[in-house]
């Protein structure tokens, strides 16, 4: 693959340019997402699946924070993509130092309100009876990583955003293979239990800010901010932050379902329903890696040409975004309605003297997990319609519908339903929620959409 610069987002075929742009970001997000499924799978076999179950409790309120940078990055992004787009240099590198500066306040701020609330955050999001201590220790050394995180987050899209997908490619795998390093010393080698894996996620944070600090500071990138350009200029930090609170509502309500996900689980079958779920959720960040890498492919295609005005190339990309991201999520579907007693046997620790706490849950995960996984994914082939068409407007610059078709799947339609179907169906009311809200999330995205391309696109 060649290298892609920013003028040639707006040149190069576009099936060429999606897979240039696509492929990097599927493989980043595979790499960072084996890193999240193999950490598991290491504090699974090594600590035991409590530990599973307490990770699964802190992931979202860490990833909350962290995702303060990934929608300044987003919506900073697709301002930078517009710019370059339309020759605007002096836009460009304003709104990336607004994005740094912006960026280093919010995280900073959130992690203190959540280091002081540690002891009401945690059972709120599940973090209840054997899950509490280690959830607890976890979460307390994993928040102090979480700036450099935000950070990473903000400057992978903005490294994006010029072009680069191979940059921010290597900028996600740094961390990944660097807290996978760490697992196997501070948990197996050291026998640091979950105080080791939660300092080996934060030195993979530290490894990738400083990838990342690198990169800005090389030749590679093109913007290259003065100190004025870190100054926050309301204008500039009004669209940012317009565009963001699309990324961070996502957040947000991922955050949420975790809380009652969590909770309501808790409430049906205890730690070990929790931990079913707990692996079920890394198979979502994990499984669909390839559809993530089209939609991270898509947004600098689009963003660019639709700032440059050739509405032909944004339609194209459309239409070429969806039918890969199809088949990639049709393939996914069809491995894990085949595979899922063995993707979950994966998580299951076997080691000797398991007490009889341990090995009760690991015999109901066994049990519960496939039929739950087969429910959750059930709908997968058609999500590539929903990821593409809400992220089209993040794209251009249209926030409204971009947040309210980004919201619709899971805070439209699955908040609502696992409130309401597990009152007459169980858990299985739960895992049905999962396909429920895709196909109408779909249906919706796909009209607004479709209404969309024919008023803006047609000249």
């Amino acid at each position: 693959m060649g290298k892609v610069s920013s003028e040639q987002l707006g040149s190069e075929p576009i099936g060429k340019l999606l897979v240039k742009q696509a492929v990097p970001a599927s493989i980043g997000i595979l790499v960072m997402s084996l890193n999240i499924l193999v950490d598991s799978i290491f504090v699974g076999n090594w600590i035991g699946s409590i530990a599973i179950a307490a990770i699964n409790v802190v992931l979202p309120v860490s990833f909350f924070i962290g995702a303060l940078g990934m929608a300044i990055g987003i919506g900073g992004s697709s301002i930078v993509s517009r710019a370059l787009g339309a020759n605007d240099y002096s836009k460009a590198v304003a709104t990336f130092g607004n994005q740094v500066t912006l960026t280093v306040l919010v995280t900073v701020g959130m992690v203190a309100l959540g280091l002081y609330f540690v002891d009401d955050l945690i059972p709120a999001f599940g973090g209840k009876g054997a899950i509490f201590e280690p959830a607890k220790i976890y979460y307390t050394i994993v928040l102090y990583g979480i700036p450099f995180l935000g950070l990473c987050m903000m400057g992978n899209t903005v490294i994006r955003a010029e072009g680069k997908p191979k940059f921010a490619m290597i900028a996600m795998i740094i961390p990944s293979v660097g807290n996978l390093v760490m697992d196997y010393i501070f948990i197996y080698v050291f026998d640091w239990g979950m105080a080791g894996a939660a300092w080996a996620t934060t030195i993979g944070y530290v490894l990738c800010f400083g990838y990342v600090f690198y990169f800005f500071l090389s030749n590679n990138s093109e913007l290259k901010p003065n100190w004025k350009n870190f100054l926050l200029k309301m204008p500039i930090v009004r669209e940012i932050s317009s565009l963001g609170v699309v990324t961070l509502a996502r957040q947000a309500t991922t955050s949420v379902v975790y809380l009652l996900m969590n909770n309501i689980l808790f409430s049906l079958g205890g730690e070990a329903m929790v931990a079913v779920y707990a692996i079920i959720g890394r198979m979502l960040m994990f499984a669909l890696f390839p559809v993530f890498g089209v939609t991270q492919g898509f947004l600098p295609i689009a963003g660019f040409n639709y700032g440059a005005k050739k509405y032909e190339r944004v339609r194209q990309v459309i239409n070429t975004a969806i039918v890969y991201a199809s088949v990639l999520a049709t393939v996914v579907f069809i491995g894990l309605f085949i595979f899922p007693a063995e993707i979950a046997n994966l998580f299951l620790s076997s080691k000797e003297g398991m007490t009889t706490l341990e090995l009760d849950t690991n015999a109901f995960v066994l049990e519960n997990t496939p039929s739950a996984m087969r429910w959750v994914f059930a709908a997968t082939p058609i999500i590539a319609l929903q990821l593409i068409g809400a992220a089209y407007f993040q794209a251009i610059g249209k926030a409204l519908p971009a947040l309210l078709l980004t919201l619709s799947r899971q805070g439209f339609f699955f908040i609502p339903l696992i409130l309401i179907l597990p009152n007459y169906l169980g858990e299985l009311g739960v895992w049905i929620s999962f396909p429920i809200a895709d196909v109408l999330a779909t249906l919706v995205t796909g009209y607004f959409l479709r209404s969309e391309v024919r008023s803006t696109l047609s000249s």
